[in-house]
């Protein structure tokens, strides 16, 4: 009897004086095993019923030895048992940055999120759906963790459904999307930050210990300053075809928050979310809050298969129509800004005959009567035809397309209202503004509140009679060009759910709009790249990358977009900016979805037969831009050049763009550049097109094999005078 009181003394003193050893005492009870074709995430359900993520990384064969890992790992001591939470709660043994903290109805912040149960469904050959259900220890207080693996693509889609069964409203505190755990020895994070015109600055950084956060409160236009999508690469710096690699971000439109914290035991904790930032969110009971997707993929071969992952997720998952058409098109803005009428309207259907794109898109500027939308300072929410501008209406422009043989498309800014306007004097409750302080505009404009339905009803109205008068419309350029100030809803009982109600407001009119016109290609603008993520993609066929549209700089924002984003999304267009010739231009356009804003009659004839031939040369090779497999072989923030490659499904064809990106008497590429992604047993033949003032520098029919162009590669012989090469290969049988 003494010797067992003795050992059960012993026992309690260890565990007092040594906190740190009690892990040693939890047992796995089971595993939730989530592979892709790849890669596996391993859920581990601990004895006291903890959920733990305790492995992501290449897929092992045997998933039993799945239960071995962590005790390869000998660590720092984790003094909660939580470092490895799959949603870490806090309030009760928590050390480190929660995903979710709340305030009960009575007022108590605790929560510990214990397991309940698990499901499996199968939603496809290609698609597992995990659910985890969570449970508070005292309170009826539930988190299911949404697990969707998309395992062809090797992408993994994370979200979380928040609800509880307390007598009153629950403070949601924080509420992330995703908790995830990565082990390596190092870590290097690749995220961007930018401002108009200067969208997708990379910047590249060893993690070290302490939380680095990316995150924006703008409300609206929320990727203006940051985007939420990044490169994680583990152990090694980042490479762009070797290494382990994490790619994903946030899927939502709003404001967000993405933390990365290195943890005592040199692990790296990704937590992703809304942003918490003045949005405290009221759940009444029996209600769910489902919170966005948070997306990534795992690439073993670098930043490049990454990225072609996302790609393919995006084109079968996401994207709207992403494995279908684009049209190419024509835009009046730089041609005509706000000042045109239903002759240079007609002369301008008739240029885009001309050019033989596909559709011509009126811009900015065909609204408003009481305040002509004359100029950006007037008319925005009075979406009326200007009768000054187009007496005879839309749809007769509308019948004078389709009488041309081109499409017609309009610009709409349905989110925004300017201060001179009809509809602010008619509803200025329907305006995001404080009541008692001065107003203040971004872009002479305020921004409507969405989260109050009567508004969402307005807008999703306005865009339903858009197309109900004018049967035939065929395009929609959506732009959103303010960020929100002053941020207060005249309609919320809780301003600290507006800046969320806000985003899910835009979603529920995006819904309805796409549930009438599931079809109907539209272009998602916000000032540029304001509002580039796969929450708002899924109702978009394409996004605008950057109002900068010169094309030295768009070789730059379009690379970098590249690593999450298809091509077939990308909308590239030739404009009058920068002081590169017509050939350059459309060469820079090309790698994603062409247009062209322009005037044509400021075009000399040999540019515009030039720009003709282009588009007619577009139109062979744009199926392997939009559908292809995307390769990466030169970055210009690395050489003089860059150089990428899209590759047909069938590796019969591909097309090559080379760019020069530093311009000097001497600068050139002096060494071959080497393909990926061939089939190495073909041969290929090999022509330079879109010519412009001289011929090719290339061997007349050349022809070179993948296994030549792969080791050995191709020089596109770029130089001063001649500064972007497009290749077309083509398989010879």
């Amino acid at each position: 009897m003494k010797k067992n009181i003795l050992i059960l003394f012993l026992a309690f003193y260890c565990i007092k004086a040594f906190p740190q050893q009690t892990q040693l005492i939890l047992k796995t009870e089971k595993d939730i095993v989530l592979n892709t074709d790849k890669f596996a995430m391993v859920l581990s359900i601990e004895e006291n019923k903890d959920v733990n993520t305790i492995y992501l990384g290449k897929k092992l064969k045997d998933e039993k030895e799945y239960r071995k890992i962590n005790g390869q790992y000998k660590q720092a001591h984790d003094y909660t048992n939580m470092y490895q939470s799959a949603y870490t709660a806090s309030g009760t043994r928590n050390l480190l940055e929660p995903a979710i903290s709340v305030e009960h109805a009575d007022g108590n912040q605790a929560l510990d999120l214990k397991y309940v149960d698990h499901k499996i469904e199968d939603k496809s050959p290609n698609q597992k759906h995990v659910v985890v259900t969570l449970k508070d220890q005292v309170y009826p207080f539930f988190v299911e963790l949404h697990y969707l693996t998309n395992v062809k693509e090797n992408v993994i889609e994370q979200w979380a459904v928040i609800k509880h069964q307390e007598k009153k409203a629950v403070k949601l505190v924080k509420y992330a999307s995703a908790n995830i755990s990565v082990k390596g020895s190092d870590f290097y994070l690749r995220n961007y930050h930018g401002d108009w015109i200067a969208e997708m600055q990379p910047e590249t950084q060893k993690l070290t210990h302490g939380i680095k956060t990316l995150d924006s409160k703008l409300g609206s236009r929320t990727n203006l300053f940051q985007t939420s999508y990044f490169a994680l690469s583990i152990d090694n710096p980042i490479a762009e075809n070797e290494g382990t690699v994490l790619l994903g971000g946030l899927d939502w439109s709003g404001n967000f928050r993405v933390d990365f914290e290195k943890d005592p035991q040199e692990n790296v904790r990704i937590i992703a979310g809304i942003n918490n930032y003045a949005s405290h969110y009221s759940l009444a009971p029996n209600k769910e809050f489902v919170t966005p997707r948070f997306t990534f993929t795992l690439s073993t071969q670098g930043l490049g298969q990454g990225s072609r992952n996302l790609h393919e997720w995006a084109r079968n998952s996401r994207l709207l129509d992403g494995n279908g058409e684009r049209l190419t098109l024509l835009n009046n803005w730089e041609s005509t800004y706000f000042d045109f009428d239903e002759k240079k309207i007609s002369h301008l259907l008739e240029n885009t005959k001309k050019l033989g794109v596909d559709l011509f898109l009126l811009d900015d500027g065909w609204f408003g009567n009481k305040y002509p939308r004359n100029a950006d300072t007037s008319a925005l929410g009075d979406w009326e035809v200007n009768k000054k501008k187009l007496p005879n209406g839309i749809f007769s422009i509308v019948k004078e397309a389709k009488k041309t043989g081109v499409e017609f498309g309009i610009w709409v800014e349905p989110e925004m209202v300017s201060p001179k306007s009809e509809l602010y004097e008619k509803h200025p409750k329907w305006v995001v503004k404080q009541p008692a302080r001065d107003e203040y505009y971004f872009r002479n404009q305020l921004v409507l509140d969405l989260s109050n339905p009567e508004v969402q009803d307005f807008i999703f109205n306005m865009m339903d009679k858009l197309f109900t008068d004018n049967p035939g419309l065929a395009y929609v350029k959506w732009d959103c060009n303010a960020v929100i100030y002053n941020a207060y809803s005249a309609y919320q009982k809780d301003q600290n759910n507006f800046y969320t109600d806000y985003t899910f407001g835009l979603y529920k009119v995006l819904e309805r709009f796409r549930a009438k016109y599931p079809k109907v290609p539209m272009m998602l603008c916000s000032g540029g790249g304001g509002r580039v993520d796969y929450g708002s993609l899924k109702y978009f066929t394409e996004y605008w990358p950057s109002d900068n549209t010169d094309p030295y700089d768009r070789i730059f924002i379009q690379y970098e977009n590249s690593l999450f984003f298809p091509a077939i999304a990308s909308a590239n267009h030739i404009t009058t900016f920068g002081n590169q010739d017509i050939k350059f231009k459309v060469d820079v356009a090309g790698m994603g979805k062409m247009g062209f804003d322009l005037n044509l009659e400021e075009l000399h004839d040999e540019e515009l037969k030039f720009a003709q031939e282009a588009v007619k040369n577009y139109n062979l090779y744009k199926d392997i831009v939009w559908h292809g497999d995307l390769y990466r072989f030169a970055n210009p923030r690395e050489t003089n050049h860059a150089s990428l490659g899209y590759v047909s499904k069938d590796k019969s064809k591909a097309v090559m763009f080379n760019y020069l990106t530093k311009y000097t008497h001497v600068s050139k590429t002096t060494n071959p550049i080497k393909w990926d992604g061939l089939d190495a047993n073909k041969n290929y033949k090999i022509t330079e097109i879109n010519l412009y003032k001289s011929g090719s520098y290339l061997q007349n029919d050349l022809v070179l094999s993948g296994d030549f162009l792969m080791k050995v590669g191709i020089n596109p012989i770029l130089e001063n005078n001649r500064r972007s090469v497009v290749l077309l290969l083509e398989e010879v049988k």
